[in-house]
């Protein structure tokens, strides 16, 4: 095997397996650290500017960071991640005066985002600090899109969403058009925009196609529809049997909504099993643990209805079956229909795009799913001018990824805007720093503990259930956010190795608690890992191999099991193994802010 190149930003990102896995590239390591030194305002500006709402996503992030959590490999659970980031954001101070600065003259461009939703207000937050001036259309009466419309209030405050939204469009350079709908890209093209960028979310909820759904078509409802009337107030109470259809974090949000406004007898009915239900496993955890039944493998047949007024509804019992590709269908059971019994029926079977705005002789092309053809990359269309993200873009994802795309897009529209190639993508900014303070102390806090994840207080579901503007979850105080903060394992902190230091005297092999260190003849790689001390099987996670030994030899080391503990450092003889924190700033077009500069 070559030797590996850790000039390369990749090499050592890829290690750091949470900020990896997020779309955003939020350097987790770094801010749960500076929670634990108690410095929230810094913690918060980390967050801030990698992932734009740290308040919103603290609370209602995908966790897509947390299965990737090397702390899962040492104990059953992941860091809490995401509790932690809203730790950072319940305890901050006023940080409004440490906010990207805005320039006093602009650079004459002006872009359209239409949507007021997570990716075009991230592309807002990127663009107005190199002096574009960005108007922003929503037909809601204030921003945040799905954000506020979709997610109820006891799982997301409107406080926290008005504050984060307003960082955003309170400082100048953003030109709010709430109350007004597009209803032409053309028209909006006409007025002289630079560059459009359309974030208009996924705004069609599914339709239930079963012999009674007309009829009893004033008691069901689309579940997105529903939501976002409940969030408005426009409705405030539900039938006392609710069936929610769905297996997604939507429909969780309606059953869990359906039992605040009256339902007692709310079930959430399935197609598919328990774990392949798309929902978050802490969304179908918080569902059952509020006495919500979930019903699976029942297929919709028939609404029952008397005159018009529903009663429940037929499903036919089915079972999966998997062909000799692992591939699922789904066939009939064979066992009688399932009858439930209901007043209210909410449907939250998938969400669709709809660009029923767009003109269709503009040169922007869709592909046969309803999305437009899209650059990956960049998220340029083929209308150059014209750039999607979130939902619009690649169909219904969630709140962090839309983060990432309205960051992408951004760099774009400011190439496009300068006359440069957007497919000239800006490098990440790397570097590593040696975490040395004397010959066995370190500048960071390396001891790994057994420590388990410490769970989340929540309000007594007798006061919960009873108010749903009432924040169920409490977050952690600052002592409990302290010990949970202290299970990161500190991956961000490599290992990094000087053969010319080395006297192969085997010292760290001897002491690395995972037997992740191998000095060894070097060879092919499906070789070279079966002939580790331990075999190295996650090929996902590359090896660490570093030539130039005295013997010949080469040192290999299995990064996925590493914990960065430092003991190898801490042991070797002669310096030839050195704890270095290594920091990534994640290509963007806003300028970098080093929140943690203040160290």
């Amino acid at each position: 095997m070559k030797p590996t190149d850790i000039q390369q930003p990749d090499t050592f990102h890829k290690v750091v397996d949470c900020q990896w896995a997020c779309p955003a590239h939020t350097p987790v390591p770094e801010y749960i650290r500076l929670i634990a030194a108690g410095r929230y305002s810094d913690a918060y500006m980390v967050n801030w500017h990698s992932n734009v709402f740290p308040g919103i996503l603290g609370r209602t992030c995908d966790r897509p960071c947390e299965p990737a959590c090397r702390r899962g490999r040492v104990e059953e659970e992941p860091v809490a991640i995401c509790r932690l980031k809203r730790v950072a954001a319940d305890n901050k101070a006023d940080i409004r005066g440490r906010l990207t600065p805005i320039p006093a003259q602009g650079n004459g461009k002006r872009v359209a985002c239409i949507g007021a939703g997570p990716s075009s207000l991230t592309v807002a937050r990127d663009l107005v600090p190199l002096g574009y001036e960005v108007h922003v259309y929503d037909g809601a009466a204030q921003g945040g899109g799905f954000i506020r419309s979709q997610i109820p209030r006891f799982r997301l405050p409107a406080e926290v969403i008005d504050e984060e939204v307003g960082y955003i469009t309170d400082r100048g350079g953003v030109v709010t058009h709430y109350g007004q709908r597009v209803e032409s890209l053309k028209a909006l093209l006409d007025e002289g925009f630079d560059a459009v960028f359309v974030g208009s979310g996924a705004p069609r909820g599914r339709e239930l196609d079963v012999p009674g759904r007309a009829e009893a078509a004033e008691h069901i409802h689309i579940g997105i529809d529903w939501l976002s009337s409940v969030s408005f107030g426009h409705v405030t109470e539900v039938g006392k049997r609710v069936i929610v259809l769905g297996g997604g974090n939507t429909a969780m949000d309606c059953c869990r909504s359906a039992r605040r406004l009256g339902g007692e007898e709310v079930t959430v009915v399935v197609r598919s099993g328990f774990e392949e239900m798309k929902a978050s496993p802490w969304e179908k955890e918080d569902a059952l643990r509020e006495g919500i039944p979930i019903r699976n493998y029942l297929v919709p047949k028939q609404v029952l209805h008397d005159q018009g007024r529903l009663t429940g509804m037929v499903f036919e019992k089915v079972r999966a079956e998997y062909d000799a590709k692992g591939r699922r269908s789904l066939v009939p059971a064979g066992e009688p229909d399932v009858t439930i019994a209901a007043d209210t029926v909410l449907v939250a079977i998938g969400q669709e795009n709809a660009f029923p705005w767009i003109e269709r002789d503009l040169g922007l092309e869709f592909n046969r799913w309803g999305l437009p053809v899209l650059d990956e990359a960049t998220h340029q269309s083929t209308l150059p001018k014209a750039f999607f993200g979130g939902d619009a873009a690649f169909g219904p994802k969630n709140i962090i990824w839309a983060v990432a795309h309205g960051h992408a897009a951004a760099i774009s529209i400011d190439l496009f805007c300068r006359g440069e190639d957007v497919r000239n993508r800006p490098p990440p900014e790397a570097r590593l720093i040696s975490q040395k303070m004397g010959i066995h102390e370190w500048s960071y806090d390396n001891d790994v503990s057994p420590d388990l994840r410490f769970k989340v207080p929540h309000a007594p579901d007798e006061v919960a259930l009873r108010d749903i503007t009432l924040e169920v979850e409490l977050g952690y105080d600052r002592e409990m956010a302290f010990k949970e903060a202290e299970r990161c394992l500190n991956c961000d902190v490599q290992t990094v190795f000087s053969a010319k230091l080395c006297i192969e005297c085997d010292a760290c092999v001897d002491i690395c608690p995972t037997d992740c260190i191998t000095f060894t003849a070097n060879g092919e790689e499906a070789d070279l890992r079966q002939r580790l001390k331990a075999p190295a099987l996650n090929l996902d996670q590359a090896l660490y191999v570093a030539d130039g030994l005295k013997t010949g030899r080469v040192m290999v080391k299995d990064e996925d099991v590493c914990l960065h503990c430092g003991m190898c450092a801490e042991r070797c003889p002669t310096g030839a193994w050195d704890m270095q924190k290594f920091i990534l700033e994640a290509a963007k077009s806003v300028p970098p802010v080093h929140a943690a500069a203040a160290e």
